[in-house]
């Protein structure tokens, strides 16, 4: 039997402790939370199969063995790097960029003065993938940061990817990458041509620091975050996965904190605390 017809075979049928794709399926839960329904069977075939046969497993089943091993650090990697969505740009949709430029950004900062707060701006880009989502907001910071002298400002990047988490500590991107979503004036202000592609600014890289963190896990370690942007990637977790991420990350926020989210995500449905806010076109949260 194909590696192909193995998915077919198990997403139709009800799952059974020997099988494969199953135990595949739980394992992928287990490390990122991806959860692998009868939908997403072609996530499998198209990125895990590859893995199969350049591992030289006899199935799925040999997969999951090898990286429950006590040598599989390397394979379970992969297989998250691989399930993973990678898809991102510099100042994805746009509108969250401006609204963190003309409203929250200038609300935060008048708040913090006004109240005596210490002068520290925390942000978090949760699922920052390979780290177009932060450095477009150390663009947008370092502008104001200016006019901000003295004061403390940093955003923290993660994702479950070590890959992309190294990718994102580099900041060095390809023609290709750089080209979407980033103008003329930020590639000459932030970006210098090195080595047939373009190399993050210090400055950037400076309020920037990045680490594999796998979401479904506690976080307790994690400062207070002004703002969290958290978008697209609670849509392939399971319904009381989504729920329990959401109420920790408000944990982890000042009170008064931002949280961004995906333009087609909302959160009403998670308390009368998850009220949205509309700002710039952009739907925002202020949990507490």
């Amino acid at each position: 039997m194909s590696l192909a017809e193995q998915v077919q075979q198990t997403l139709s049928r009800p799952a059974t402790s020997d099988d494969g794709v199953s135990a595949l399926i739980d394992l992928v839960d287990e490390l990122c939370g991806v959860y692998l329904d009868e939908t997403k069977g072609y996530l499998i075939e198209s990125r895990l199969a590859p893995i199969v046969k350049r591992l030289e497993c006899r199935d799925y089943a040999e997969l999951v063995q090898r990286a429950k091993g006590v040598a599989g650090s390397d394979v379970r990697s992969e297989i998250v790097d691989a399930i993973t969505t990678h898809e991102t740009l510099f100042f994805r949709d746009e509108s969250p960029f401006n609204a963190l430029r003309y409203k929250i950004l200038p609300d935060l900062i008048e708040a913090i003065e006004s109240s005596g707060r210490q002068r520290r701006i925390r942000i978090w880009s949760a699922a920052c993938s390979t780290g177009q989502e932060v450095y477009s907001i150390a663009m947008v910071l370092h502008e104001i940061a200016q006019m901000l002298p003295g004061w403390d400002l940093q955003i923290f990047g993660t994702d479950v990817s070590p890959a992309s988490v190294e990718t994102a500590r580099r900041g060095w991107y390809s023609n290709l990458e750089v080209g979407r979503g980033l103008d003329d004036l930020n590639k000459s202000n932030y970006f210098s041509h090195e080595a047939a592609g373009w190399q993050v600014s210090q400055d950037l890289q400076r309020l920037a620091r990045f680490d594999v963190r796998n979401l479904l896990q506690p976080f307790p370690e994690m400062n207070l975050f002004d703002i969290v942007f958290c978008r697209n990637v609670a849509i392939y977790f399971k319904p009381e996965q989504r729920a329990d991420m959401f109420h920790r990350i408000v944990d982890t926020m000042t009170p008064g904190g931002w949280l961004f989210v995906g333009s087609a995500e909302r959160l009403s449905d998670l308390g009368a605390e998850f009220t949205p806010e509309t700002h710039c076109n952009c739907t925002v949260y202020r949990p507490k």
